[in-house]
């Protein structure tokens, strides 16, 4: 039975470039969310994940809410497997299938039909497999007889439904989205999301990262907050948005108090 389980799972990265105590480690911290220190060799670490720990069993649709920089895409990267944890343990039993940069893995040289096999390969498709769906992708990307042509020559929107068309042909027992993957244009949108449904439908486990509070309460129903790269809330979805809703009001509190305070400390220095 597919299932995901995370022991105390923590990622680290180093960066080896920057100094332990300088503007630039201030500037990593805040736009990557993690935190920011150096170690016995005075080599400089972010700390993405730490001490994160959950149980995904099928039939459970998870949102990974949270700002920029929380840990969302890492955390679906080490799901993938794309990154390894440097803490704790990562079980995933199952084949994962992961949704992240839609037109990764195409040619821009080859044709469109060249590009089904080519794409639904790097999915982990079968060459049988592809070859038995190529029709049915060609009809729902409405592409005709651009498909014989090759992609360069194809609008961003085309590429993208291309693309889209290919990546939701899998069948996987854990499915990886991340807010990334486009349809297309607005004309296609209607039949994208009907698509993108039935993959979720017959998916056992699905995770998916996104700011748009619909598509995450369309599809999910349990809620994962993260903030600079800690697990702080596991629940129903919506309890989860009510969760990061007063982390973020936290947040901007204080921001404005400190800049009241800064704007007091101004005007008492010019004596105003």
């Amino acid at each position: 039975m597919a299932h995901v389980e995370a022991q105390d799972l923590g990622v680290r990265y180093p960066v080896l470039t920057a100094s332990a105590r300088s503007l630039k480690n201030q500037i990593l911290s805040r736009t990557t969310g993690g935190r920011i220190a150096g170690n016995s060799a005075r080599a400089v670490e972010v700390q993405a994940l730490s001490q994160i720990n959950f149980l995904f069993r099928p039939g459970d649709r998870i949102a990974l809410i949270g700002h920029n920089g929380s840990g969302k895409s890492t955390l679906l990267r080490v799901l993938a497997q794309i990154y390894h944890p440097t803490e704790g343990r990562l079980l995933v039993q199952g084949r994962v299938a992961a949704l992240f940069d839609a037109s990764f893995g195409m040619d821009m040289d080859s044709t469109g039909y060249e590009n089904i096999v080519l794409r639904g390969r790097y999915l982990g498709i079968s060459r049988a497999a592809i070859e038995q769906q190529i029709e049915e992708i060609a009809a729902f990307s409405e592409l005709g007889d651009f498909l014989k042509m090759p992609i360069r020559t194809y609008s961003a929107g085309m590429v993208a439904r291309l693309a889209f068309a290919i990546s939701t042909t899998v069948d996987a027992d854990i499915l990886l989205i991340d807010e990334g993957v486009g349809a297309g244009d607005s004309a296609f949108m209607a039949k994208a999301q009907k698509r993108m449904q039935e993959l979720i439908e017959r998916s056992p486990i699905v995770v998916l990262a996104s700011h748009d509070r619909k598509t995450i309460t369309d599809f999910c129903t349990r809620g994962l907050v993260l903030q600079s790269g800690r697990l702080l809330f596991d629940g129903n979805v919506r309890q989860a948005y009510e969760h990061y809703d007063e982390i973020v009001g936290a947040a901007v509190a204080g921001e404005d108090a400190a800049s009241g305070t800064v704007q007091a400390r101004r005007a008492a220095g010019t004596g105003r």
